[in-house]
């Protein structure tokens, strides 16, 4: 069976509903029906360039250029995550360097004679955002006693009255976090603290035996916390392991009409295909207003900037005027912590972080290039690329957009983008669940992640580590833990002979 492609289709009528809902609430109609950057004339061109191909002979026109005019065409290594958008000014090169400075910089806890970069923690995860995002690059599970710096633990409950989830109604708030440990765990403290604890994974091999019978082992992970440092967590904590994910294509990312993103998203699945992807409608902290989520592995974040100072002030515990928690994630009831000097220094600011300091990292952020394509011409990537889209998979990954005219960053510009992602959540069934609401997400759905730059994992971290949490050790095992939504395109895949999952694997590759 050839499956439907779900390319704008319904937006007209999902997005009146929404806004029409936002009007009732008193909230804010932030989202268009249709993309008001564009001409008629544009929008048709736009249409045209990002359906979905029916010719996998040869690559498609700019399908090497994968992030626009801002690819990267720098040679491949470690440092292939890690260079700047091609199409910045000399100026902005500057900035860039700059922003990766600040985002190399290793923060220290307070009172510090370097006063520009003191207010570490008091309880954090690392003391830089590099040391998270490795390489710019994609996090790893804990191993043995390599620790756990580049994946973390949310802890979190959902609503217990109709207090609270009227607060979720009106997205004041995502979930509640422990009443102890906050909402992430940290097991690293300054001098005179102790951490909250330790994270332990422990797998459990399964085997999978696809339709041509080969043998597949998939770990399926448990998590706990080991050496508790402040008591037990609440009775209705949950636990969510995030693996750090590549910071590419950021800016690209942000600069996606909602419109265009919108117009995929099909909740109540009215075409019976089976796939019911929703946005995460938030609250952007940094306008008050309500919009569409499109980062996190549960699109809980709005923006780049409000996405990099949630992780200032949760993973490494230094405010910003955006997320103003000089103590980190101390809750009340850490009284130790709260009694523990800050780095706020009032002759730079009311933040540890100020205005300057987010600005350039939040640039930084923003034009991390995307690597171009490789092989794209070769016959085994091209046979490959006809088993992604014949089996199903560009249903949630899909390929392509055109980025909005008028956008902050000229590099951002009305770019044609290959993400390989809807930017929507989707169900993906109880083995990928981790039993944690954020918003609108369930326990059991996840946003589509980018694909772009997949094939580059190890040549950048030295690693291959997949899904939310790292289980995944290959690119078949990723596919392999697809369910609810994905679980066709899965079986597809599982049932197919070896030749075919090659060469899609030797596409995902490519990418």
């Amino acid at each position: 069976m050839t499956p439907r492609y779900r390319i704008y289709r319904g937006a007209p009528l999902l997005l009146a509903i929404m806004l029409s809902a936002s009007a009732l609430a008193g909230e804010p109609a932030v989202l268009s029906t249709s993309r008001t950057d564009l001409t008629p004339k544009d929008q048709a061109r736009v249409l045209a360039v990002t359906r979905p191909t029916a010719d996998f002979t040869r690559p498609e026109p700019f399908e090497l250029m994968q992030g626009g005019a801002g690819t990267s065409r720098k040679d491949i290594n470690r440092d292939a995550f890690s260079q700047s958008s091609a199409n910045i000014t000399f100026e902005e090169e500057g900035t860039f360097k700059l922003g990766n400075a600040l985002f190399r910089k290793n923060w220290v806890s307070s009172p510090s004679s370097t006063q520009a970069s003191d207010g570490l923690g008091p309880l954090f995860n690392e003391r830089a955002c590099q040391n998270c995002h490795l390489k710019d690059g994609r996090g790893r599970p804990p191993e043995g006693d390599a620790g756990s710096t580049s994946m973390f633990l949310r802890l979190a409950r959902d609503a217990d009255s109709a207090e609270e989830r009227a607060a979720l109604t009106d997205h004041k708030l995502l979930n509640f976090p422990d009443p102890v440990y906050g909402a992430q765990l940290q097991d690293l403290a300054v001098p005179g603290l102790k951490g909250e604890g330790r994270m332990r994974v422990d797998y459990q091999e399964q085997k999978v035996t696809l339709g041509d019978g080969a043998v597949v082992s998939l770990r399926k992970p448990s998590y706990t916390i080991e050496n508790l440092g402040y008591g037990p967590l609440d009775p209705r904590t949950t636990l969510s392991p995030r693996l750090t994910p590549p910071m590419i294509g950021l800016g690209l990312i942000e600069q996606i009409a909602p419109a265009d993103i919108l117009a995929n998203a099909d909740p109540d699945d009215r075409n019976s295909d089976g796939i019911s992807g929703k946005p995460n409608m938030v609250r952007d902290e940094l306008s008050d207003e309500v919009t569409l989520g499109r980062f996190g592995w549960k699109a809980q974040t709005a923006s780049i900037r409000q996405q990099a100072a949630d992780a200032f002030a949760g993973d490494i515990g230094i405010s910003t005027p955006e997320v103003r928690k000089p103590w980190g994630d101390c809750t009340e009831a850490q009284k130790g912590c709260l009694a523990m000097p800050n780095g706020v220094q009032q002759r730079l600011g009311t933040a540890e972080a100020p205005p300057p300091v987010m600005d350039l990292v939040t640039f930084y952020s923003q034009n991390l290039a995307v690597p171009a394509r490789r092989d794209i011409g070769k016959p085994d990537v091209l046979a490959g690329k006809k088993q992604f889209y014949d089996m199903g998979c560009i249903a949630c990954h899909a390929p392509k957009f055109v980025t909005m005219r008028g956008t902050p960053g000229k590099a951002q510009a009305f770019q044609l983008i290959w993400p390989y992602s809807d930017f929507l959540l989707h169900d993906m069934g109880e083995g990928l669940a981790d039993g944690q609401r954020v918003g609108q997400a369930s326990g059991s759905e996840w946003r589509t992640p980018p694909l772009w730059g997949i094939g580059l994992t190890a040549a950048v971290n030295g690693n291959a580590f997949y899904l939310h949490d790292g289980r995944a050790r290959t690119l078949a095992e990723a596919i392999l833990w697809h369910g609810g939504e994905g679980q066709k395109a899965r079986d597809r895949f599982a049932g197919t002979d070896a030749a075919n999952r090659d060469a899609l694997i030797k596409f995902l590759e490519s990418l």
